[in-house]
């Protein structure tokens, strides 16, 4: 598999630019770990970190739950992979955890979030609310904090691959 990435167009109105990005930002996840085994997915990154790959694909896919199903459409289906005991267990990865299975439901998540949004304008406001604030987010804000939360991530990401076979890019 070959992960394609373009930016968007330069001239893009709002919503194509947000998406656009958001879209980017998803490939260079899945281009970070591109032609790796499940095993390498799997190695953290520097001891005592357990930041790896497949953790951190396993954690976007909570992400992209926790964003554009409980908060904008208000739809609570639970977490994936953490528990109220383990509040980190898309970290805590086992030998039976793979790529495969990772992979797909962090791609079932986009799909649905992009299902969820398209019944939004970007001014319309989410049925979830902030837990500290207690009001709604626009679809803007959750599509620009998406982009914040994969940039961030994808420089993670951009480390681990390097510490595991060497190799770098954008």
């Amino acid at each position: 598999m070959t992960t394609e990435r373009r930016e968007p167009a330069l001239n893009a109105g709002e919503r194509a630019m947000l998406e656009g990005w958001l879209d980017y930002h998803r490939r260079t996840l899945a281009w970070k770990c591109e032609g790796l085994t499940d095993e390498q997915l799997r190695t953290a990154s520097v001891p005592p970190s357990e930041l790896s790959l497949m953790g951190l694909v396993r954690h976007m896919a909570e992400v992209e739950r926790g964003w554009f199903r409980k908060v904008l459409v208000g739809d609570d289906p639970g977490p994936i992979y953490f528990t109220d005991g383990d509040p980190d267990g898309e970290f805590h990865l086992t030998e039976a955890d793979t790529w495969q299975e990772a992979y797909a439901t962090w791609q079932t998540e986009i799909e649905t979030a992009r299902r969820n949004a398209a019944g939004f304008e970007l001014d319309d406001l989410s049925r979830g609310k902030s837990r500290f604030s207690d009001e709604p987010f626009s679809l803007r804000w959750i599509y620009t904090h998406m982009i914040e939360e994969y940039a961030r991530h994808n420089g993670h990401a951009d480390l681990v691959r390097e510490r595991i076979d060497g190799v770098t890019g954008d």
